[in-house]
């Protein structure tokens, strides 16, 4: 079987903890690298043989923010095609556009509900091979927290 891999970046401490707590409930196999901000996230890509099944960036961190490392990602032939979640507190619709200007796949919300987090989680693991279906699977569950972006970014 092959091991899922995925990259969170996010400098708030306790997200990240919350975060990686729901992950290993949903699937203790994969494997989640943390970074702080949008610079340690392309350093800890370029250091990886396989690349994540998808990102998760936070938008507000200090050094690298989530849309400077969206546009480096996006910009870079190696990760262009990796999936992008851009995750954040705000739910401004100028944030979700950008998003999907920028190529993110998905603009998530941050819960303090560790069991929506878990369900979306559970959702976009299971389905890392086809995240066009785990977006439409998420847009379908009725969470409040998700904002797909363009199908032209899946």
């Amino acid at each position: 079987m092959e091991k899922k891999i995925i990259l969170l970046a996010d400098d708030d401490m306790d997200d990240t903890e919350m975060f990686c707590e729901a992950l290993a409930e949903v699937d203790a196999d994969i494997l989640c690298h943390c970074a702080e901000n949008g610079s340690e996230a392309l350093k800890i890509l370029s250091s990886l043989d396989e690349v994540p099944g998808v990102i998760f960036l936070d938008l507000n961190m200090p050094i690298m923010n989530g849309w400077e490392c969206l546009r480096e990602l996006k910009s870079n032939p190696r990760y262009k095609d990796i999936p992008v979640i851009m995750i954040s507190t705000s739910s401004h619709k100028n944030d979700m556009d950008s998003a999907t200007s920028l190529g993110a796949v998905c603009y998530f919300i941050k819960p303090n509900n560790f069991k929506d987090l878990k369900q979306v989680l559970k959702i976009i693991t299971s389905n890392l091979a086809n995240i066009k279906e785990a977006i439409s699977t998420l847009q379908s569950s009725g969470l409040e927290h998700i904002f797909v972006c363009q199908e032209s970014n899946l």
